[in-house]
């Protein structure tokens, strides 16, 4: 159903040109969600190794779900994307052609090492390759989701305009790399990546590697309505970490310090969690890009 049920139309065309090319697949077909995540546990339980994400960001969080945490460290599996979704951001970082770069990669069988982020909270762990947001940035993907979903791009842009009229600042309390002193300052926005892209256009993290082991940590203090208006631009260039009240840092461990449970946005998937902790899995992953 990704992409409001485009995804399937589109799916055959592109399965036939990569079994053309020798690329052997086995399809099997989502249901319901989170059941992307049961299909990739079972798989790798008999013995498949390999996998294709067909969607978008969120089919490719469900089947990283799947197969993590029960991996061992010295057993990675290969993720390839086919990206006929709504919003196909961690892509985005290799290329812009969307579908004919992953299948091109697909057949020449390009791959590299990608690090999985590994977000403890009060109800579970959950693993995540894109982008973990709080603050405005979830606010606009939870009003996607809820009132504007299969609207693409026109989506995103008409969530930034009401949220803007929700303005919302306030604190959520972290600490980075073990550091004693939490920092309870009031911000637009925390975003904790992996890669560089959300909402498909925008460049959150424009220094994010995929590889180096690492959190890129990108804060955005409160800023007013005014002036996160006329900066909108640099959210999709990555300028707006230029801004005075933005900060950026690499870490390999976020402590949360959250007195309740808050919006999340974990790869395009709108969730309500109690935040507790935040680290890398270096390498974890090979994907195809």
């Amino acid at each position: 159903m990704a992409a409001g049920g485009r995804t399937r139309k589109l799916l055959g065309p592109a399965l036939e040109r990569l079994r053309a090319a020798g690329v052997q697949i086995e399809v099997r077909e989502t249901t319901a969600l989170g059941h992307a995540s049961e299909i990739a546990r079972q798989a790798w339980a008999e013995g498949f190794r390999k996998f294709i994400s067909v969607g978008g960001d969120g089919t490719s969080y469900e089947t990283v779900n799947g197969l993590f945490p029960q991996l061992s460290e010295a057993d990675s599996p290969t993720l390839a994307f086919l990206p006929l979704g709504t919003g196909n951001s961690f892509l985005r970082d290799f290329s812009d052609r969307g579908v004919e770069y992953a299948m091109d990669s697909l057949i020449a069988g390009r791959q590299r090492k990608c690090d999985v982020l590994r977000l403890r909270h009060k109800a579970g762990v959950l693993h995540y390759i894109n982008i973990l947001s709080i603050g405005f940035s979830a606010d606009v993907a939870t009003l996607r989701q809820r009132r504007f979903s299969g609207w693409g791009e026109a989506g995103y842009q008409a969530s930034i305009l009401i949220s803007l009229t929700r303005f919302r600042r306030r604190p959520f309390p972290v600490a980075v790399d073990g550091e004693k002193e939490i920092d309870h300052r009031p911000c637009l926005f925390l975003t904790f990546n992996n890669s560089k892209y959300t909402g498909g256009t925008m460049m959150i993290a424009p220094t994010a590697e995929v590889d180096d082991g690492l959190i890129e940590y990108v804060r955005w203090g409160p800023i007013g309505r005014v002036g996160l208006i006329r900066n909108l631009p640099g959210l999709y260039d990555g300028t707006h970490i230029e801004h005075p009240l933005a900060e950026v840092r690499k870490a390999q461990r976020i402590d949360f310090h959250l007195d309740a449970p808050v919006d999340v946005m974990i790869d395009g998937e709108v969730l309500t969690l109690h935040c507790e902790s935040l680290d890398v899995l270096p390498g974890a992953l090979n994907v195809v890009v």
